[in-house]
This record gives structure tokens, sequence and C-alpha cells, in this order.
């Protein structure tokens, strides 16, 4: 039995504005919606893409019904059409000049760079940070304070730790940003824009192989040494990962106090620079308190260390590790067990 007219009208109204959009967008074609798309957040997109790819056998009331609530929130704007933005900075550079006229657009339509940093999100905070790092600072405070917030916070903690401060006193000095930086900004997006779309994907096979060899139950060494024979050099590459500096998070206090023992202070106060709270927190537990009140002394004295420097000590203090588990004198926890609640 065909539902009745009121059912009918029950469903197209159960609608939320997410799946209207979805029908709408999905009624439009596809250069159409891709054009709509690009002005939406990565939220509301995300929202919105799930919506339409869920949706199946649409019935014609409820297209009717979306499609009709579209035009008449449509009609209800005012029937005369406000000048386009080509249209206003023609005439704008005719009578202000161009760069004026820039300014002028600026206020009424809000930064146009703003749209095309927002394509950024979807690229990873480590990605971005690696383009940015070569720039002077003031491009970078700019550029980070176009940026989505969230996404600009995880690229500047991946920035350099002696010089997050200065940037991000750069950005709160920032007011009016002159047209010449604005446009600088601005072919620098587009750089990164294009790089963006042309990238593959990547993946950490070196890092995927350490930790699935990490995981392996039984003799891993055999392992490691058949995998030796096939190619050392992809080997090596692999224990390096497989000892990563954060895996002293994980040792007993008395492994890292041998560990500690077997490496200089000197060396510990630049490989400490930025490291994980938790990896400093467990050197300094080992520590006697003294000596950890002094060496806490010593971190602070030292200034700014380059970030090629920081991972140098990091990979020396490592190799020893490795050297110490070679000798049989520690027995180190590569990964984090699995624990039952």
């Amino acid at each position: 039995m065909p539902p009745s007219p009121d059912q009918e009208g029950a469903d197209s109204g159960s609608l939320s504005a997410t799946e209207q959009a979805a029908i709408v967008l999905l009624s439009m074609g596809e250069q159409p919606a891709a054009a709509v798309l690009q002005h939406l957040s990565r939220e509301e997109l995300l929202d919105v893409t799930q919506v339409m790819s869920r949706m199946s056998g649409i019935k014609v009331d409820m297209a009717r019904t979306a499609l009709q609530r579209f035009f008449d929130d449509y009609r209800e704007q005012s029937g005369v059409h406000g000048a386009s933005r080509a249209y206003l900075k023609s005439s704008l550079d005719m009578a202000l000049g161009a760069n004026i006229a820039s300014s002028v657009l600026t206020r009424i339509y809000g930064d146009a760079i703003r749209p095309k940093m927002a394509r950024l999100q979807w690229a990873s905070s480590r990605w971005i940070a690696d383009r940015i790092a070569a720039e002077h600072e003031h491009m970078q405070a700019v550029f980070l304070a176009f940026l989505p917030s969230a996404l600009a916070s995880e690229v500047i903690e991946r920035l350099p730790e002696e010089n997050r401060d200065a940037v991000l006193m750069q950005i709160a000095q920032l007011g009016h940003v002159e047209h010449d930086i604005l446009r600088e900004l601005e072919v620098l997006v587009d750089a990164y824009l294009a790089s963006l779309e042309t990238q593959s994907a990547t993946v950490e096979g070196v890092r995927q192989a350490a930790e699935i060899i990490n995981r392996l139950p039984g003799n891993r060494q055999k392992m490691v040494e058949q995998m030796r024979a096939r190619d050392p050099a992809v080997m090596a590459r692999i224990e390096v990962s497989m000892y990563d500096f954060f895996i002293l998070s994980r040792q007993t206090e008395e492994v890292i106090t041998r560990i500690i023992e077997a490496s200089p202070l000197d060396l510990w106060a630049v490989a400490l620079k930025g490291a994980d709270p938790e990896v400093r927190r467990k050197v300094l537990q080992a520590m006697p308190r003294r000596q950890a009140q002094s060496f806490e002394d010593t971190l602070r004295r030292t200034g700014p260390v380059p970030l090629s420097r920081v991972e140098q000590a990091r990979a020396e203090i490592m190799r020893e590790v490795k050297a110490l588990v070679d000798r049989d004198e520690i027995q180190i926890q590569l990964f984090a067990e699995a624990v039952v609640a």
C-alpha cells in the first residue's frame, strides 16, 4: 500500500539541513557542486560529503522538497543582485588606483588569502612546517596568522624550538599587513597548493618495518640478521628507527641510569632540548637529586641549539644504547606493552 500524502510530507519534512544540502549538491552536477564545496570549511565539507556518499534511492518528493526550500530561500533574498567582486575591482581600480582599490576590497570582502589558506588544512602540519621553516620569521608569522588556529598550533609545534617564541611574538604584534607582504604570501601559498595537489601518498616504510619487527613474537634478533644478510643498508636504517630517542620513556630507572652513565652529560644537555616531557622526566628521575638539580640548571643556561645538532646528539646516545644492548649489558623495551584493564 503506497504511503499517504501526509506520510510523504512527514518523510520530506524530516530531512536535516545537511541532508537537504546534500540533495541540492547531488542535483547540481559534478562541476557546479565542486565549485560550491571549495567554499565550505573542513568540517562542513566532511559532514555534507559523508551524507552524500550514504544517500541512495532518493525519493522524488524528498528531492522536490529540498530544491523547493533552496529556491524559496533564494527568493527571500533581494531581487537586485549586488555587484560582483570583478565588477567592483574594475570600477575601484579606475576610481582610486589599484593599491587603494585592493585595500577597499579587502575591507568589503575580507581577506582574499583566507580561502586559499583554508585549503591547506588538508595538508599535514609536518608538511607545512617543513616548507615554511626556510622563510624569514616575519613571513612565518604572517603565514601562521592567516592559517586556521588549530592547524597553526600544530605547525608551530613542528618548528625548531628556539624560533617558536619569536614567531609567536611577531604574530601577537601583527596588525595591518602591508599589501606587498600579502602579495608575497599569496605567491607562497599558491606554490604550496600547487605542490600539495601534485604530491603522491607517502608511506613511512622504514618506521613501519621497525614497528612490525618490534612486535614480532619469538626471536627478533634472528629476523634482524636475516634481513641484514639481504640488504645491510636498509636494515641499518630500520635499526635506527627501532632505536628512536622516545623509547627512553619506556625504560626502567635501572636501564636509564646505565644509559646516562654511557654518555657525557653535556651531550644529554643538547639531546634533551625540546625533548618529549616524558623522556626528560625519566632521565632526571634516574639521576641523584643533587645531580638532577645541577643538570636542570645547565639545561636552562644552554641557549638555543640548532635542530641538526640536537638530532646528532640524540643519534649518538641511541648508538650507545644499541651498543649496550648488543653487549647484553641492558635489555630495553622497544615498544609500549599492551595492557588489560
